[in-house]
């Protein structure tokens, strides 16, 4: 397949400098014919490296380009693969997706299971849909890190998970990613009843004796709306055990022996907890040096440690110097999650400038209470839950919102939200922008740090699917 017209040049990049434009067509590079943007990665990586470009109008110029092997030549596209988004071939009961509620973006629905957007943009695949060929290229050119779900290590079980009789043994496909020098980080969804107790002691056990090719090992709650725990009860014979407190500081303790016997052995913590199992659990959240540089972060690990330690940082920076808000009033609207911790940093927040911070938990309608993440909260239910509130500026979480910061998860659209509140609205990602949006007044959202999840934020007819690879 040829490459869809490039999107953006870099400002200052070589390709700049060039003369190469967005809407010009990168036909050849190092004398190769791309597939996608990991092939222009690998084959850019080079002293001397010749490029084929297409002009709109169809006229071809040959560049040569000497550089730095590392130096990149600063071409985007906005899809990373052009061939198609290769697409799940699971069915796991627990899949957040059959939650979803009609009516969304198309992209919205793409169960993407793509190693390609594994290693680009940290999805998380299940390695269920490799071909020779697929390991043929992952040998070439060492994708690494992957991400990789694995929800069990038992094959049976995981088998049952994914329903899927012919996934292959997890351990197995590691050990020859190890074997190609790929490192992973992995993530276990825990479904209460299903995979837990014993069946995560042994899945964490077996991980951690394949590290480093298992960089980390992230155990993350089910994210089941009721719908989904209807389905998995009635039609697949798995069912859910409604979360409480008491469950929440069992995994817990489950996981802290293994983290100490990883930190004894590796110097690293290795087995990573969701902050939703700190915080159901009433339990203080690990100091920054046990995340491991935060590897998981958009996976919801160590979030709120960020959170708290911004807040430290800025707080000295408060008691050092007066600040004088625009703003005396504003309201934050977050998830039930993290609410009380939110609530506890505004009261003190509010008494260092002086400004009265009220935070508003919003009930998750869409997916239902039991999903309680303020990323996963609709434009909608923010609306319903600041009905009737009049402070002059709202704040809401920065991860509401797609890749680029123009839409929540039901589609509606940044400017659309503030409009229908009639007053300016703030997206942060830290305290320290609460205080200049408090300070200088609300901004537009820049694009996400992170690329995660990137093709959901785009048109439905801008990600073409791969039906060759759906099998």
């Amino acid at each position: 397949m040829s490459s869809p017209p490039i999107a953006r040049v870099r400002p200052g990049s070589l390709a700049e400098l060039a003369g190469i434009r967005p809407g010009d067509r990168l036909l050849r590079i190092a004398g190769r014919e791309p597939r996608d943007v990991i092939d222009v990665l690998f084959w850019q990586a080079d002293s001397l490296v010749p490029v084929l470009i297409e002009k709109p109008d169809g006229h071809v110029e040959e560049l040569l380009f000497e550089k730095h092997p590392d130096e990149d030549l600063g071409l985007e596209w906005d899809i990373a693969t052009w061939d198609g988004i290769r697409l799940c071939t699971n069915n796991c009961f627990f899949c957040f997706l059959k939650g979803l509620p009609k009516g969304l973006r198309r992209t919205l629905y793409l169960k993407d299971d793509d190693y390609r957007l594994s290693f680009l943009h940290g999805n998380f695949v299940t390695l269920t849909n490799l071909t020779e060929a697929d390991w043929e290229r992952l040998a070439e050119q060492r994708l690494s890190p992957l991400h990789v779900s694995v929800h069990t290590t038992d094959p049976a079980l995981r088998r049952r998970m994914l329903k899927n009789s012919d996934a292959p043994d997890i351990l197995e496909q590691l050990r020859r990613l190890g074997a190609l020098g790929i490192q992973c980080h992995t993530q276990i969804v825990v479904c209460p009843g299903v995979n837990d107790g014993d069946h995560l002691r042994r899945s964490i056990r077996e991980l951690l004796e394949l590290h480093p090719t298992v960089l980390t090992v992230a155990v993350v709650p089910v994210g089941a709306s009721p719908l989904l725990e209807e389905r998995a009860a009635k039609r697949d014979g798995l069912p859910l055990e409604p979360p409480t407190g008491e469950y929440a500081r069992s995994i817990v303790e489950l996981v802290r022996p293994f983290q100490r016997e990883a930190r004894r052995r590796f110097g690293r913590t290795v087995v990573q907890l969701a902050d939703e199992y700190y915080l159901a659990a009433g339990e203080e959240v690990p100091g920054a040096a046990a995340y491991d540089g935060f590897p998981q972060y958009e996976n919801g690990i160590g979030m709120v440690r960020v959170l708290l330690d911004d807040w430290h940082r800025l707080r000295a920076r408060l008691r050092r110097r007066h600040v004088r808000p625009r703003f005396a009033r504003a309201v934050i609207a977050t998830g039930t999650l993290v609410a009380p911790t939110i609530s506890t940093i505004a009261a003190e927040f509010a008494g260092l400038t002086g400004t009265e911070l009220h935070v508003v938990a919003v009930p998750n309608r869409a997916f239902g209470e039991r999903v309680n993440a303020a990323g996963l909260i609709h434009g909608r239910d923010y609306l319903s839950a600041l009905a009737g509130r009049d402070e002059p500026l709202v704040i809401v979480p920065r991860t509401s919102l797609d890749y680029y910061g123009r839409y929540f998860l039901d589609s509606l659209a940044t400017d659309e939200f503030a409009a229908r509140l009639e007053r300016p609205v703030a997206f942060v990602h830290s305290w320290t922008d609460v205080l200049h949006a408090l300070t200088q007044g609300p901004e537009p959202p820049l694009r996400n740090h992170a690329p995660n999840g990137i093709h959901w934020a785009l048109p439905d007819d801008a990600v073409p699917l791969d039906p060759a690879a759906v099998r």
